[in-house]
């Protein structure tokens, strides 16, 4: 499992609402916390759902050097299985790294419940659409997680 994590003012995430002509926002944090991209790969189960829930709640990336769990601090979380890709021949990257939407599915909305039982606020996105993120990166901070 991936994540990368931005320290935000604020973040919101939009699709495409079912007329197919506006944005709906289906997730937003309106003060500072964290931006989650979340990646899932075919090996990724329990172990590293916790292993990115804590890093992402205890992280001391705030101001003061404090986590979002000292806080009180909210978290988007967006799934995003790009952060799996293989760019290493030509021009278009492979996605076999990336497990498939039903095996990484239940994998991040297992980290948004870790993540909701440490009592951190937490938006979302929604899984496997096409999404479009919005963030005031504060600092800026951005770090790439591993489980």
């Amino acid at each position: 499992m991936r994540a990368v994590v931005q320290r935000v003012s604020r973040a919101s995430v939009s699709v495409v609402a079912d007329d197919g002509t506006t944005e709906v926002v289906v997730g937003a944090i309106d003060r500072p916390g964290l931006l989650a991209l979340v990646g899932v790969t075919h090996d990724d189960g329990d172990a590293q759902v916790e292993t990115i829930a804590r890093k992402i709640a205890e992280l001391r990336i705030l101001a003061g050097e404090r986590s979002v769990q000292d806080e009180g601090a909210p978290v988007l979380v967006v799934s995003q299985f790009t952060l799996y890709a293989d760019t290493k021949k030509g021009r278009r990257p492979s996605w076999n790294g990336a497990a498939p939407g039903p095996v990484a599915e239940p994998l991040v909305e297992a980290v948004v419940a870790r993540l909701r039982e440490r009592g951190i606020e937490v938006a979302t996105g929604r899984f496997g659409a096409h999404m479009a993120v919005e963030l005031v990166n504060d600092g800026p901070v951005t770090l790439i997680l591993e489980a």
